[in-house]
């Protein structure tokens, strides 16, 4: 939910130019890219730390996963999985990864925009659904935390470190 994450950082009123960018353009933005669309200095900088933030998010929630297993306490760890819930989280296939890398000019499966419809969000979810069903179940079972998840599967890593 975009919108709601831009307004969470109080930067909602961008929200109209992230409308037009794909999941991976968002994650690719630059602050020259933003000083270009007419975006302050400050909200720039911003936007390009919050990314960045994003961008570490698989690191973060493997370090959450440690320090449950070590048995840790779990406020922390739930304040965060409690933050990081409300930022934009791509859905994850593994049949759509290989094709996203070829390129999405033929692929109808996936929104054209980070604001998409309602229609198109629930479209996007049931593959993941299936495919976080898939990783979550088998994670469960060992303390080890089983068979390491594949890189950019955040839904999967989100719902492994819930379940610990």
């Amino acid at each position: 939910d975009v919108p709601a994450w831009l307004k969470s950082l109080r930067l909602h009123k961008y929200a109209a130019l992230f409308s037009q960018m794909t999941y991976e353009e968002m994650m690719a933005l630059t602050e020259c890219q933003l000083e270009a669309q007419n975006v302050t200095k400050g909200a720039r900088h911003k936007i390009v730390i919050s990314i960045q933030k994003l961008k570490e998010r698989q690191n973060l929630l493997k370090s959450l996963e440690r320090d449950i297993l070590e048995g840790g306490n779990l406020r922390v760890p739930l304040q965060e999985l409690h933050q990081m819930i409300l930022t934009p989280i791509k859905a994850y296939s593994s049949q759509t990864s290989s094709t996203e890398e070829q390129g999405r000019e033929g692929d109808s499966h996936h929104p054209s925009s980070l604001l998409g419809s309602d229609s198109q969000g629930s479209e996007c979810k049931d593959p993941a659904a299936g495919g976080m069903q898939q990783h979550h179940l088998p994670g469960c079972e060992g303390e080890s935390g089983g068979a390491p998840l594949p890189e950019g599967d955040l839904p999967g890593q989100f719902t492994r470190v819930m379940g610990k």
